[in-house]
């Protein structure tokens, strides 16, 4: 773990020397390892240790220079100050970047502190288990070709030479299984499941394992879809993906750029229906891999994005804020230029309504599972899209599996067009949702 406060004493020195005045440096720190087996033995065994720092330097111009290096000790450093001072002479005039107000501040939240790591053989002893498992679930499950186990430590520090120093430690581990069948006359199927923890003695290997085979099991009988529109159900993992691949809606650095959906004046406008409320929270107790402050040393909170279906915030970093007339929202990246990003979505019902939906008495409605090809099948400046899904059809709670289709429409009109959202919410890795009901989505058959 780095020492911050040596680290502090030795750029100051450094910068001194040098005669740089103004500076902050941002970085991390990954300890990884992880395996993966095919059939019964182990496949790959990695093991890693990556850094990454970025070294910002101002000149008496108040212009900006960047240097990344992965070396943290004092010749590293020295050369990285040099270097982003050099840079600093051909910075950006306009809108350069600046410290956070909030670099400073006193951040209240602490983050679990970092587990001890498995032993390597624990973690392949782990993972063909659960391979043998999965593979004894059912006669055509004949292999789970796409596997993966990992721990990892990350250590994140922020420093500046106004007095900031942050730093922070924490574990995360993780499994995916994700099987494929084999069956005479009909087409190979494949479902997946995937589960994190702090840790990997609390990771639910077997609740992995279950939703994997029962998933997989699930979409062994399938038929094709008749093309039409359809009442669609998104499942929290679906709806997230639909979330994240269209945020630029909440992001102001992509408003300035007009790379949004959204403008300056969006702000208080209904986007969604009054049943939908969505948060960003960095500090939500399920987000494992959650984050006390950004890159720029702001710290992170809970912000409100949609509020009863009305637009309420956009996610700012230090410099996006200052021209928004805002306050920084502990969402940006630092490095050549600035970047913001959310952090963990968390979905809940909005307004109060009289009329529920449930899968149990539901007639032929298109439940989405898992969104495919996002890349290649969103277009996010113009809202729309249209993706392969895993799903089914379903009526009274009975599910046939769809054998192929896709799922089409704009963004901004599935918001719109939400009917209910269900009371109970699960974890997916990007966020907390539960299932999202459309009234109308166009589906693509065969």
């Amino acid at each position: 773990m780095t020492d911050i406060t040596k680290l502090v004493e030795q750029t100051r020195s450094i910068a001194h020397q040098l005669g740089i005045n103004k500076f902050d440096i941002s970085g991390s720190s990954i300890d990884e390892t992880s395996v993966q087996v095919d059939e019964g033995e182990p496949k790959q065994v990695k093991a890693s240790n990556r850094s990454a720092i970025m070294v910002r330097v101002w000149n008496a111009d108040k212009t900006v220079g960047v240097a990344t290096t992965t070396d943290l000790d004092p010749s590293g450093i020295e050369l990285a100050l040099k270097t982003a001072h050099e840079a600093s002479e051909f910075g950006v005039k306009d809108n350069a970047p600046d410290f956070s107000p909030e670099s400073t501040a006193p951040i209240s939240h602490h983050l679990e502190e970092t587990a001890p790591q498995a032993p390597v053989d624990q973690l392949i002893e782990t993972l063909i288990k659960a391979e043998k498992e999965l593979t004894a679930a059912h006669p055509a499950i004949k292999g789970v070709p796409y596997n993966g186990l990992a721990q990892r430590d990350i250590d994140r520090f922020y420093l500046n030479s106004e007095g900031a120093a942050r730093q922070e430690a924490h574990s995360y581990a993780s499994i995916y299984l994700y099987s494929k069948t084999e069956e005479d006359g009909k087409k190979p199927r494949s479902a997946g499941a995937f589960r994190v923890s702090p840790s990997v003695t609390r990771l639910d290997v077997e609740g992995c394992l279950k939703e994997a085979a029962e998933k997989t099991i699930s979409h062994l009988n399938y038929e094709k879809v008749k093309t039409g529109k359809y009442r669609v159900v998104f499942s929290p993992d679906a709806f997230l993906s639909l979330l994240g691949a269209f945020s630029n809606l909440f992001n102001a650095q992509s408003i300035l750029d007009n790379q949004s959906l959204s403008t300056a004046d969006s702000l208080g406008s209904q986007l969604a229906s009054p049943l939908l409320s969505v948060y960003d929270d960095a500090l939500h107790p399920d987000n494992v891999g959650g984050e006390t402050f950004d890159g720029e040393g702001t710290p992170t909170r809970r912000i409100p994005l949609i509020t009863e279906g009305v637009l309420s915030n956009f996610l700012h970093s230090a410099g996006t804020a200052k021209r928004m007339g805002a306050q920084p929202t502990g969402h940006a990246g630092i490095g050549s230029k600035v970047s913001v990003s959310p952090h963990f979505f968390h979905v809940m019902p909005g307004t109060s309504t009289e009329q529920t939906y449930s899968l149990d008495t539901a007639e032929n409605v298109i439940f989405v599972d898992d969104l495919q090809a996002l890349h290649a099948g969103v277009q996010s400046l113009q809202g729309s899209f249209s993706l392969p899904f895993d799903g089914w059809l379903v009526n009274r709670g009975k599910r046939i599996s769809i054998e192929s289709a896709t799922v089409a429409g704009d963004f901004r009109e599935v918001l719109k067009s939400i009917i209910f959202v269900e009371p109970n919410a699960e974890f997916t890795g990007s966020g907390v949702c539960p299932r999202i009901w459309i009234d109308s989505l166009s589906i693509t058959g065969e």
